[in-house]
């Protein structure tokens, strides 16, 4: 996320197959302020940032394996990761730094749930 100064640890990350028309449905009935959108080639939403009051909602488009995600900031993104991995979770990308300015990794937990790990840069 671009700003973690003012974004709750835990952010909802809602997985869907029409990225589009949930973000279009935020927005017209809860007043959601974009923040971001970033788009896949074909168009479909990879993700998006959106504001409701306080709080920022992220929208993706789903794959047919992923049941739900959570953006999860941590202080040390390497540690957290390793430590999920120990416990049962499975990788879906390895501690990177990223150019959006935030070292990020994913695992995903027994349930199938994919937890984004975001934390500063290494």
């Amino acid at each position: 996320m671009s700003d973690t100064t003012t974004t709750p640890t835990v952010c909802p990350y809602l997985v869907v197959p029409d990225g589009d028309r949930v973000i279009d449905f935020l927005k017209a009935a809860f007043g959601a302020e974009e923040m971001q959108i970033h788009r896949a080639v074909d168009g479909t939403v990879m993700h998006a940032e959106l504001r409701l009051g306080t709080s920022v909602v992220m929208v993706g488009t789903s794959t047919p394996s992923q049941q739900a995600a959570l953006y999860l900031t941590v202080s040390d993104v390497d540690k957290v990761y390793a430590r999920a991995l120990q416990e049962g979770g499975i990788g879906e990308r390895e501690p990177a730094n990223q150019d959006y300015g935030e070292r990020s990794a994913g695992v995903v937990d027994p349930g199938g749930n994919t937890w984004w790990l975001a934390g500063p840069l290494r």
